[in-house]
């Protein structure tokens, strides 16, 4: 297999409305991000998003397999929270370690750790020892995006002038919806043909093959200065930022149980204790010399705090919907489980083919109009979920899927190439790992405004109010995107070599 050289690319004259992010030159929208690079780095990424949704599937037999009475779903339901938790803690740390150690160790350390996590599940004696393989899973599989950021801002740099990769891009968002789209029905033959054991073990395999493509193809890591002083325990723990790092498990702990609470009974002290640690959590992170979070990073850079923000709204609406939607075709339309998946797919399914052509409309025109579009269908799609009944026919709802897959598509690609843009260079790493805590924040929240709605059976009523709330939500990300100017810049294509 042929590799891009090392060499730039003749330089090619530069077409109308390319702006070049990064300081990127024309000539660099001739070169092609190599398979030998986005392969391992999509194998790598693809595995949160897999493991994320494969689990909704196995809840009830892992259930009855550890608390066959009945007892326990709330235990049960930290298979879900505990690899949120910990992907959500995990993201910066990775990306951390990855900007300071070198991507490509990092890279395959994670993947060894998912190794070790879904080949020790299967085996798990108790609930609570799976709920501990499930949080070393979502450590493990927090590596992979922000070190595969870092890998590609290196190639960007060294062979594009800094140039934004939207094939790339696009690639790994691609990746990550077709894991979400097939996870349900994957996790469920696996279920039904092999037992709870198997949505483990299918991990196996993966990860052999993106550990051994990543070795092969990767780049080695160029090691920086004082990187030997780093490597000692005390360098480690230096740049780990451990105070820090347990402010931010604690105040993000906190904030899941009261979000948790809130469809059953609030527990008002979490949130009291969220809203002390929260302040802590930025006065130390101010003071630390290596900071898990640089709070001057984000107090400097608008346009990646906006970012950040815009991601959190966004997958607030979206995981909302992927989860109410489900929740009431079963109760409230009284569709199977399995039925009901399949009303769902096109959200995933659309959303892959949506993100192929925000990736065109990005590297022409910026991320600004994929934004906008993506935001409109958003309040649209929630506008028309507001009228649906359960009298309806199926094959409306399923119309309504296909609407939410636009948004699914363009919003996250978007996000990820202002992100690209608008993130310090040497801080890609970092940023992309607060950008996946952005995301699962997100999701946290959409399970509060899903209990309120649909806490008890789900019914017309409810979904009407929750899709009135995700309209107003909708609306403040298609202001932001429309008057956020530092969006408007194209980013170079760099196309994915077939």
């Amino acid at each position: 297999m042929k590799t891009t050289p090392d060499r730039p690319a003749e330089a090619s004259p530069p077409r109308p409305g390319v702006t070049p992010a990064g300081g990127g030159n024309a000539h660099a929208a001739g070169l092609s991000l190599p398979t030998r690079l986005v392969g391992p780095i999509v194998l790598g990424t693809l595995l949160n998003a897999l493991n994320s949704s494969m689990i909704a599937v196995a809840l009830v037999s892992i259930q009855q397999a550890f608390n066959p009475q009945g007892h326990g779903r709330i235990d049960t339901m930290w298979l879900v929270s505990g690899l949120y938790l910990a992907t959500a803690v995990g993201q910066p740390t990775m990306g951390r370690l990855a900007d300071r150690f070198g991507a490509k160790r990092i890279f395959c350390i994670g993947l060894a750790i998912v190794l070790i996590a879904s080949a020790l599940a299967p085996f798990a004696p108790s609930l609570g020892w799976l709920i501990a393989s499930r949080v070393a899973l979502g450590i493990g599989t927090s590596a992979a995006y922000p070190a595969g950021m870092a890998m590609i801002r290196t190639w960007s740099q060294r062979h594009a002038n800094g140039a934004t990769p939207t094939g790339g891009l696009g690639a790994i968002s691609v990746a990550a919806q077709v894991a979400v789209a097939f996870g349900p029905p994957l996790g469920g033959a696996l279920v039904q043909f092999a037992g709870w054991r198997a949505i483990f073990w299918i991990n196996v395999p993966i990860v052999l093959l993106a550990f051994v493509l990543a070795w092969l193809w990767i780049p080695a890591d160029v090691v920086p200065r004082g990187a030997q002083e780093r490597r000692t325990l005390r360098g480690t723990l230096k740049e780990l930022d451990l105070p820090g790092v347990a402010l931010f498990v604690l105040t993000l702990a906190s904030l899941l149980l009261f979000l948790q609470s809130v469809s059953h009974e609030p527990d008002w002290l979490l949130l009291v204790a969220t809203l002390v640690l929260c302040p802590m959590l930025v006065g130390r992170e101010r003071r630390a010399a290596a900071p898990l979070i640089d709070i001057r990073m984000l107090s400097d850079n608008r346009a990646l705090t906006s970012t950040y923000l815009r991601c959190v709204g966004t997958y607030a609406v979206f995981y909302a919907i992927f989860y109410a939607l489900p929740m009431w075709l079963q109760e409230a339309k009284h569709l199977s489980a399995a039925d009901a998946g399949l009303v769902m797919l096109p959200v995933a399914g659309i959303g892959t083919v949506a993100t192929m052509l925000a990736t065109r409309l990005a590297h022409r025109h910026g991320s600004r109009p994929v934004l906008i579009i993506g935001s409109a269908m958003l309040c649209v799609g929630s506008v028309v979920m507001s009228f649906l009944t359960s009298a309806m026919p199926v094959w409306s709802i399923v119309l309504l899927s296909i609407v939410f897959g636009v948004p699914n598509g363009f919003n996250n690609l978007g996000n990820q190439a202002a992100l690209y843009q608008s993130a310090p260079h040497d801080r890609i790493g970092t940023a992309s790992g607060l950008y996946r805590t952005a995301q699962y924040v997100g999701g946290s929240l959409s399970f509060a405004l899903v209990g309120l709605a649909l806490g008890h059976p789900a019914s017309d009523r409810g979904l009407r109010e929750l899709a009135i709330v995700l309209a107003g939500i909708s609306v403040l990300l298609l202001l932001n995107a429309a008057s956020s100017r530092h969006l408007d810049a194209a980013a170079s294509s760099i196309s994915q070599q077939k």
